[in-house]
C-alpha cells in the first residue's frame, strides 16, 4: 500500500512532519475535490474535441423522424394508390357503421340502399335494371368508332381509329402473312385428301 509515509523504523519528528505534510496536501486537494464534485462530465471524441450530447441527441431524433417519414412514404407508394383509397374508404365505412345504433329499423335509409344494390339470383327485374343502366351509360359517353368501308384484316383483329381515312399505308406484311397461312392450310388439306384417296 502506498500511503506516502516513509517505511521502516522512523523517529517521531519525521513521522509528525510527514503527517503534517500529508494533511496540507489533503487540504489543497479538498478544494479541488469540492470544485469537481458537482462539475459536469465532459465527453470528448477521438480527436479530443468536446462533444455536445444534447445537440447529438437532437440531431439523431431529427434523422429518425426523417427516416420514419421516408419509410411511411415508401410504404404508401408500395401499397398502391387505389388500394390505399379503398382501405381509407373501408375504414370510413366501418366508423360510420359503428356510430349507428345496434338495432336497425325498417326506415333505415343506408340499410335500404344496401339491400337495393344487392343482386340476387333469379331476380326478374335485375336484367331490366342492368339494361337501363347500360343504356344510360352508353348515352353518357360513347367513344367514336370508324364508320367507313371494311378495313383490311390484321392479325390482332384491331379495328382502326375513328379518324382513319381508309387508305392502306401498310407494307403488305399482313396480306402476305394471311396468304401464307391460307396456302399452308390448302396444302395440308390437299395432302390429307391425297392420303385418304385409296380408301
Amino acid at each position: 500500500l502506498c500511503s506516502g509515509v516513509t517505511a521502516g523504523l522512523v523517529s517521531a519528528d519525521v513521522l509528525r512532519r510527514e503527517q503534517q505534510e500529508l494533511r496540507r496536501h489533503e487540504r489543497s486537494n479538498k478544494r479541488l475535490e469540492d470544485e469537481s464534485q458537482h462539475a459536469e462530465t465532459i465527453f470528448r471524441d477521438k480527436t479530443g474535441r468536446r462533444r455536445d450530447l444534447a445537440q447529438e441527441r437532437l440531431e439523431e431524433r431529427r434523422k429518425a423522424e426523417a427516416q420514419s417519414e421516408r419509410d411511411e412514404q415508401y410504404a404508401k407508394w408500395g401499397r398502391g394508390l387505389a388500394q390505399g383509397r379503398q382501405q381509407q374508404q373501408n375504414v370510413e365505412d366501418a366508423i360510420k357503421e359503428m356510430q349507428k345504433p345496434l338495432a336497425r329499423y325498417i326506415d333505415d335509409q343506408d340499410l335500404d340502399r344496401m339491400l337495393r344494390e344487392q343482386e340476387r339470383e333469379g331476380d326478374p327485374m335485375a336484367d331490366l335494371i342492368k339494361k337501363r343502366k347500360a343504356k344510360e351509360n352508353k348515352e353518357k359517353k360513347e367513344k367514336p368508332r370508324y364508320k367507313g368501308p371494311a378495313p383490311p384484316l390484321n392479325r390482332f383483329n384491331i379495328w382502326p381509329g375513328h379518324r382513319w381515312d381508309g387508305v392502306d399505308r401498310s407494307n403488305g406484311f399482313e396480306q402476305q402473312r394471311f396468304a401464307r397461312i391460307a396456302n399452308k392450310k390448302a396444302v395440308q388439306e390437299l395432302a390429307y385428301k391425297w392420303s385418304v384417296e385409296d380408301m
